[in-house]
């Protein structure tokens, strides 16, 4: 099991890539939600279809109702609002152009950010939290330098909304993570990649 909310306490979101999943990826999310091992889930398949996204979404949500978990959606907030799902996690061009008669139907809206003038911006255009990373160097994103504790610092100290670390996080660094500032972590690769 791969845990890192629980006994230490670190809020931790479990961001999905069902191209990671070794094993049937609804049963791995099941496990997941059930087990506790995150505080949420945020649904981020990125290459899907609105229509393809709409489909595994609905499975998906249906799964964290059931155990009473937060499911957040990605990029299309159409859809959440067809699914009823109050929690979105925009593109900051699309959280930027999102019409502010639909801001108010969310209860949670994140954008993830790679410096600190999108922090700014995203914090501006009405986000209750961001995802910054990449923190630690991460196979996801192959040759490139993580931004750092520092990175994490700075972004932490210009907004007034919390900030959420990914890249390379595990357990043997989530709390440094969180030290420099970050009011939780997230987890792609450390889920995923689990055998069932």
């Amino acid at each position: 099991m791969y845990k890192i909310s629980s006994g230490d306490g670190i809020p931790c979101l479990c961001v999905t890539n069902r191209k990671l999943c070794q094993g049937d990826f609804y049963e791995r999310i099941w496990q997941i939600v059930q087990n506790r091992e995150a505080n949420a889930i945020l649904l981020r398949e990125k290459d899907l279809s609105r229509s393809e996204y709409e489909n595994m979404a609905e499975k998906v949500l249906r799964i964290c109702q059931e155990a009473d978990m937060m499911c957040i959606l990605h990029t299309f907030w159409e859809s959440a609002l067809k699914l009823h799902c109050h929690n979105i996690h925009l593109p900051l061009g699309v959280l930027e152009t999102l019409p502010d008669g639909k801001r108010n139907y969310f209860q949670w809206i994140g954008s993830s950010v790679h410096s600190l003038e999108q922090a700014k911006r995203a914090e501006e255009s009405g986000a209750d939290y961001v995802i910054a990373g990449h923190v630690f160097e991460t196979d996801c994103k192959k040759g490139l330098p993580g931004r750092g504790l520092e990175f994490i610092q700075k972004v932490s100290g210009c907004i007034h909304i919390p900030v959420y670390g990914i890249g390379g996080i595990c357990q043997e660094n989530a709390e440094a993570v969180v030290q420099a500032g970050a009011a939780g972590v997230c987890v792609m690769s450390g889920f995923m990649t689990i055998r069932q």
